[in-house]
């Protein structure tokens, strides 16, 4: 984990810039999922990077634990918490730090992949109240609802050997739900306004893209400016985007 901190500490500021944020929708299906109202709730968001849903929970009045491996993502995070009572640790989310039933929620947002399938959950597990709920969410931009975006993801695949996503025939969504007593799982639609520059700013806060060398990461930055300017002259980007969120006990 020490090593994947490290890979998304060297595009930390690309992800903190520009990464998305989840729909108001996927809020409330979490809330009604789970039937944990955030308020006065507390959360460990495991793998919180620069803090997305960690902020998001924590305006809606959740207490909030942030985890990351990534010193660097955690600082960023920290940087627009301090104030507000957040507590950002850097630990593993195999290993997570906090007392036997400590809180109401355990999240896992663009993350639990990256963890131990059965360890993490174990963690999860150990952590949580009685009544509490793991959480995983997912932010996908929805590619069979657009050929540029399916032909984008696909420049990505043939420049990008650790790629793993829509272009190739056996990706799926991380198989969290196999590892959870699942109370529910929602796909949420949503569209996602960005500007060229700022989602080529996402694609570089990618662990593919960090995989690459400068030269080739340039290259092929340039390459997906070309052919997307040609279907956004304006360079105002409609993204399809869909949401993974599952629940469970």
């Amino acid at each position: 984990m020490r090593k994947l901190g490290k890979v998304f500490d060297s595009v930390a500021d690309a992800y903190d810039a520009a990464r998305p944020t989840y729909p108001d929708e996927m809020y409330h299906a979490l809330s009604e999922v789970s039937g944990v109202e955030f308020a006065g709730a507390t959360a460990v968001d495991v793998g919180a990077g620069t803090g997305i849903l960690t902020r998001a929970l924590r305006a809606r009045g959740s207490r909030v634990v942030a985890v990351d491996a990534g010193a660097e993502m955690l600082a960023r995070l920290h940087s627009k918490v301090e104030d507000d009572g957040t507590a950002a640790v850097l630990a593993d989310g195999n290993a997570l730090p906090l007392a036997d039933g400590f809180a109401d929620l355990v999240t896992y947002a663009q993350s639990w992949h990256w963890l131990d399938p059965v360890v993490s959950i174990a963690e999860a597990r150990r952590v949580l109240r009685p009544e509490g709920a793991i959480v995983g969410c997912w932010n996908f931009a929805h590619a069979a609802q657009a050929d540029w975006l399916a032909a984008y993801e696909v420049r990505l695949a043939e420049a990008c050997p650790t790629y793993w996503g829509q272009a190739l025939e056996e990706w799926s969504v991380p198989p969290i739900a196999a590892a959870l007593d699942v109370v529910g799982e929602r796909w949420i639609a949503w569209t996602r306004l960005i500007g060229i520059e700022d989602f080529l700013l996402d694609l570089r806060s990618h662990s593919y893209m960090a995989a690459l060398s400068p030269e080739a990461a340039d290259e092929l930055v340039a390459r997906q400016r070309t052919e997307l300017r040609k279907v956004f002259p304006e360079g105002v980007m409609h993204v399809p985007m869909r949401v993974y969120l599952v629940v469970g006990r």
